[in-house]
């Protein structure tokens, strides 16, 4: 029976480079100049730190064009905590990645609809697609795909 599995997780190298041509092009660029504008990766999180709000703004399109360039989903940044001084403005992204199991159900609900002989699975912040044709699936894939779904979704494990 073929099967297929829906993650959500990131690709550590491709955000490092991403936030690397970040951090570059902000030291590079003449309106970055002088305002203290700085980018860091630490492990879940993304600092992006100003002097001045619109300039963080500005760095932050940087970050997101970079992501979108390597095909990093931007929904992998959020949780946003912001930290202000009377010098410094700081934003610190937490990168989400895996399924939580709420998600999991309305994805599940969503395929189910559909298709209604799929059997589904969540397990270990995954889910676990089985059906009875190779085409079945590939008609899941596609509707997980156009759905509206917060979560950046990866699909792996493809077995026949």
């Amino acid at each position: 029976m073929p099967t297929f599995d829906i993650t959500s997780e990131f690709n550590t190298q491709e955000i490092t480079n991403a936030v690397d041509q970040a951090y570059r092009e902000i030291v590079n660029r003449y309106d970055f100049r002088d305002t203290g504008t700085n980018i860091e990766f630490n492990e879940q999180t993304i600092t992006l730190k100003s002097s001045t709000e619109e300039r963080l703004k500005a760095a932050e399109q940087v970050l997101k064009e970079k992501f979108v360039k390597r095909n990093v989903s931007i929904k992998f940044l959020s949780d946003i905590k912001i930290e202000k001084t009377p010098s410094e403005i700081k934003h610190f992204y937490n990168l989400k990645s895996g399924i939580t199991q709420e998600e999991s159900k309305m994805i599940i609900s969503l395929i189910k609809k559909d298709f209604k002989k799929a059997q589904c699975a969540y397990q270990n912040q995954s889910i676990r697609v089985s059906a009875k044709k190779r085409d079945e699936l590939q008609n899941i894939i596609q509707l997980v795909k156009n759905s509206d779904i917060d979560t950046p979704i990866n699909f792996g494990n493809f077995r026949d």
